[in-house]
């Protein structure tokens, strides 16, 4: 499948927002790859497929991740998540997608995994900040992202779990685990 059927059978299974949306982490990675130094090829095919499967039924999506024995752990958490995974197992399956770096930021588009990829932090960070996104800290971020994809991302996962604790919801392990990862690395790396 070339790039142009990929974003065509992609875009058709999603409302014209999210598409939008795609659309603008599909520019916003290949800025960020190029910015610091990843494939943006690579960086641009995640981001077609990164929520591939975002509007699929609840039901079929828990159907995969079952039947396919992919991370059980997520359907002990919130739904919002469980696209991730499936998107990873679809696009190996149904897109031909081989490359383990391209299906792996797709995986942890959501909720980052401990060992980021500057592929995976790229994918994620550009999913968090493309121009379409506009919420409470949103600049911040991406004033961040001119010079640390880590400090952008540090900022992006605190977001999140900021929202979610407002929410009362509870917060996905690994998300906490990535955003920790990512402090360790910068007091290593400072």
């Amino acid at each position: 499948m070339n790039r142009e059927q990929m974003i065509e059978s992609v875009k058709s299974q999603m409302p014209e927002k999210r598409w939008k949306h795609v659309e603008g982490v599909m520019a916003t990675s290949i800025i960020l790859a190029e910015r610091f130094g990843e494939d943006p090829v690579k960086a641009e095919l995640a981001a077609i497929l990164h929520d591939v499967a975002k509007y699929w039924p609840i039901a079929k999506m828990e159907q995969i991740i079952r039947e396919q024995q992919l991370d059980q752990g997520l359907l002990d958490h919130d739904k919002a998540l469980w696209h991730a995974e499936v998107g990873y197992w679809v696009a190996e399956h149904e897109y031909g997608v081989q490359d383990q770096d391209i299906l792996d930021a797709i995986r942890y588009h959501t909720s980052g995994r401990v060992g980021m990829t500057k592929l995976d932090k790229v994918v994620c960070l550009a999913d968090y900040m493309e121009p379409g996104r506009d919420f409470p800290g949103v600049e911040r971020i991406r004033e961040l992202s001119g010079t640390s994809l880590e400090q952008a991302l540090i900022a992006g996962f605190d977001s999140t779990i900021l929202f979610l604790l407002e929410k009362g919801n509870r917060i996905y392990p690994l998300t906490v685990e990535s955003r920790n990862d990512l402090i360790k690395q910068q007091k290593i790396g400072g």
